[in-house]
């Protein structure tokens, strides 16, 4: 099957950026969000994110047209109802995605493709909530979307070939790389990551290196682009411990439990650059600085 029209249904961090990605790609893409608040913020900040990229010359005026010419957004459900392929990012609650896809199965045509924007959930059982079960797959984008370049594809037991292959073939030309994964908890990068992460907070709470330094060590000892605490900070506080809560659940492993550190910033609400304040202090974010944890680290 060809896919020509896209419905993304979210227009919050994630779901604006795959947006922007579908529609820059050439695609006839439509955003839904809930409530009209909730659309025009979205749509601004996705707007804006081009407007930024433009004046640092990572993107260019054709961009920009491209994307306006090729997005609509809207606030009602129905308005996806002939989209070929359907791509959920609402927040990581299974509950939440099942009534929004029982929902989704009764106006969807019958032929269209749904794909859930999870980084944690297992696939299969947000398919139950539908009679597709074999046009049902899972997507885990990485933030920013637009720049980022993976996109881990995954396929349950009950996937069938041709919706699996097309979801591919379209990842490929929102100029993505695909990687095929099984449907389990935290899929591939997660897998890895998450314990890097945790371990990265555990080093700090054992006072083994101060969060510059444990920033610094990885990235110049490694040579990866940004330090664990600088990410945990851009991936958000609270998303990390839950999805640490889910594969503790999950696989009962040590290495996925959430140390008490990071606990205690989520209750504070301390969740990263969202908040302005993680293990970095963002009241200036062009040069933000390492935050002061002395009083959560006592």
């Amino acid at each position: 099957m060809k896919i020509k029209k896209i419905g993304v249904i979210g227009c919050g961090l994630m779901g604006s950026g795959i947006a922007h990605t579908s529609a820059r790609a050439g695609y006839t893409t439509i955003v839904r969000e809930s409530n009209q608040e909730l659309l025009e913020k979205g749509m601004s900040n996705l707007f804006g994110f081009i407007e930024k990229s433009i004046a640092r010359k990572k993107a260019t005026e054709f961009e920009l047209r491209q994307v306006k010419s090729n997005l609509m957004g809207t606030i009602d459900l129905q308005d996806i109802a002939d989209c070929d392929f359907i791509v959920e990012a609402i927040p990581e609650s299974i509950e939440l995605k099942n009534d929004l896809y029982e929902k989704l199965d009764e106006i969807a045509k019958p032929e269209a493709i749904f794909g859930s924007n999870t980084s944690s959930l297992i696939i299969s059982e947000m398919a139950k909530a539908t009679q597709r079960k074999d046009r049902f797959i899972g997507l885990h984008f990485f933030n920013p979307v637009p720049i980022m370049n993976l996109v881990e594809v995954v396929r349950t037991d009950e996937t069938a070939d041709e919706p699996y292959n097309a979801a591919l073939d379209w990842c490929k030309r929102i100029d993505k790389t695909p990687v095929a994964c099984v449907d389990t908890t935290g899929f591939v990068v997660n897998r890895l990551l998450v314990p890097y992460l945790l371990d990265a907070i555990r080093a700090l709470e054992a006072g083994i290196a101060t969060i510059q330094d444990i920033d610094n060590a990885m990235m110049l000892g490694c040579g990866y682009p940004m330090g664990p605490l600088t990410l945990l900070d851009y991936v958000g506080l609270e998303t990390t411990h839950y999805i640490a809560e889910i594969m503790t659940a999950d696989f009962g492993l040590p290495q996925y439990h959430s140390p008490e550190l990071l606990k205690k910033m989520v209750e504070a609400g301390l969740l990263g650059k969202k908040s302005k304040k993680g293990f970095y202090d963002y009241s200036d974010p062009r040069a933000p600085v390492p935050a002061d944890l002395s009083a959560f680290l006592k």
